[in-house]
């Protein structure tokens, strides 16, 4: 049956494919108590086992799947990356950095110690610290031309070596890892739940004043019986009311009208006014007599929406927020205005520069109109900028074939450091400047998760033939320095993290899981601290994770 099943396949490699992402997600759903392997051990699993049973990989398929993947991770990164530099970044690099010497040292010593084949190291470091990054970068050194194997082993060999190692210690870096932090917390008394209590009243008493959100904006269709609202333009009755607001409509004799800043309201008339009524703005708001409201649906009709307009056009940097009269003009809301990453007071005075972004609310016609005035507007449509990404994958597969030689021994950044670079750089790069590099949510992840399981059905597939022989050779003393690899860094990161850093506990570990890429330990903390805050430390950690471990995946190949 194993024969005739694989005389079919071996013709079809994308037939084969799907067939172990199939039962690759089918494993992963496997559950045991409340544990689930989830979609990557899954699909690893299933690999391996394809790849025992003879079938093998397709080596075009798989290095799809690590491009999209290495690249999505550096453009979902980039933001956060510099973002962390910004935001207590020392400490987030400190623990990081803690994590991955540790862990690479460690790797490379008992590879050295014990005797390892080649490219057991590489695998040990990606498995005990569950990074597919490590494994990716580490299976692409060795792909790439640059690598010569050791006297009596092959590339092939070494690439079947990171496969295994990576399968056997995996599992305890998945697992054993979240059990440790469910105990950690406890057998040092920290109490998670009332340290999250602390941090989330540090974050509010020196957090921003809260911005407005689309709930925030309100409709009312009233009817104008006041002497003192009579007689003046609506440009004046702008000024002297002190929350934002603007006339959409008026209703005058049975005529619909649209305003402008000149025009003058009638005792009778019936208008459409929309206001943003924050906090504040309901304070300020009190003791002021009300207007007797009308049912007019015409008047009522508001449906706004929300945008990014991005500040490209010459003639309108230099003007201030309060001359472009956003909310009369427009009926529309600024909530935020960022430039170079960093939120400004989105005060009248405020004065815009060519690439700054603003974040603003108003029906689709006045953001439209606004777009045109100040350059850009992005769009929220399912259109991904195809362009950019293909041209930056290229930029860093030419930039990872470049190096530098140093003793004799070329450097470089490899093709995975060239791609996780340049995602960096576009990533960072769209979240300035929204004119160019649209990739939706949703592609993200199909980019991300898709890429992530071609290349590690590619792994599975070609490192199933040498697992058995592993296992049976080295199993138990890799799966103890897998142990080992995962849990030194851990209780390093923690003690340095707390006597020399003087983190959080709660933030610290947070930061912990990042640096060793597990969001399932990170599920753990959230549940135990009945908050999600840690999830600043894990980002923090993670984002600059990502690159250490991919740098040291590409190196511990060559040592």
């Amino acid at each position: 049956m194993i024969e005739s099943l694989r005389a079919s396949l071996s013709g079809d490699p994308v037939l084969l494919l799907f067939l172990v992402l199939g039962f690759g997600y089918m494993i992963g759903r496997i559950r045991f108590g409340s544990f689930q392997l989830g979609n990557v051990a899954g699909v690893l699993l299933a690999g391996l086992v394809f790849g025992h049973l003879g079938f093998e990989s397709n080596a075009a398929i798989q290095s799809l799947g690590f491009v999209l993947f290495i690249f999505s991770v550096g453009y979902e990164a980039g933001p956060k990356f510099v973002q962390s530099i910004k935001k207590d970044g020392g400490r987030y690099l400190t623990i990081a950095v803690i994590v991955a010497v540790t862990g690479f040292g460690l790797a490379l010593a008992a590879s050295r110690v014990l005797g390892f084949e080649p490219g057991v190291a590489a695998g040990v470091l990606a498995g005990a610290l569950t990074s597919t990054p490590t494994l990716a970068a580490a299976d692409a050194a060795v792909a790439s031309g640059d690598f010569t194997p050791p006297a009596g082993a092959t590339v092939e060999d070494v690439r079947s070596n990171i496969t295994t190692a990576y399968a056997i210690t995996y599992i305890f870096g998945l697992v054993g890892l979240i059990f440790v932090i469910r105990l950690l917390p406890k057998a040092l008394g920290v109490d998670l739940a009332a340290e999250a209590v602390q941090l989330e009243r540090e974050e509010a008493a020196r957090g921003p004043r809260r911005r407005f959100t689309p709930g925030d904006i309100v409709v009312r269709a009233v009817r104008i019986d006041r002497e003192r609202l009579v007689g003046k333009p609506l440009d004046e009755l702008y000024r002297e009311l002190p929350f934002q607001f603007t006339v959409q409509k008026i209703r005058r004799g049975g005529e619909l009208l649209e305003p402008d800043e000149e025009t003058v309201l009638e005792m009778g008339d019936a208008v459409s006014i929309v206001a943003v009524m924050t906090p504040e703005a309901v304070e300020a708001a009190e003791g002021r007599e009300s207007l007797p409201q009308v049912p007019d649906r015409e008047l009522l009709e508001y449906r706004p929406e929300s945008a990014q307009v991005c500040v490209t056009r010459k003639d309108t940097a230099g003007l201030t927020l309060g001359e472009l009269q956003v909310t009369h003009r427009h009926a529309s809301f600024v909530s935020q205005i960022s430039r170079m990453g960093v939120d400004l007071d989105v005060t009248p005075t405020t004065k815009l520069e060519r690439g700054d972004v603003l974040t603003v609310t108003g029906p689709r016609t006045g953001l439209e109109a606004l777009g045109e005035r100040l350059g850009h507007l992005e769009q929220d449509v399912e259109e991904t900028d195809l362009r950019t990404f293909a041209w930056a994958i290229v930029a860093g597969i030419l930039v990872g074939t470049w190096s530098v030689t140093v003793a004799g021994v070329g450097i470089g950044l490899g093709t995975a450091g060239g791609l996780l670079a340049m995602g960096l750089v576009v990533g960072y790069a769209r979240s300035l400047f929204p004119v160019f590099g649209r990739v939706p949510g949703a592609v993200r992840w199909v980019f991300t998760e898709l890429g992530l399981l071609l290349f590690m059905a590619g792994v599975g597939l070609r490192g199933g033939a040498g697992l058995v022989e592993t296992l049976l050779s080295s199993g138990p003393t890799l799966l103890v320095t897998g142990i080992a690899v995962t849990l030194v860094p851990l209780m390093l990161a923690y003690v340095v993290g707390r006597k020399l850093l003087r983190m959080n506990p709660l933030m610290l570990l947070g930061a912990i899981t990042g640096a060793m890429t597990s969001g399932g330990a990170l599920s753990v903390i959230n549940d135990q601290a009945k908050s999600t805050i840690a999830g600043i430390g894990y980002t923090g950690a993670y984002a600059f994770a990502n690159v250490l471990l991919t740098v040291a995946g590409a190196v511990i190949v060559y040592l």
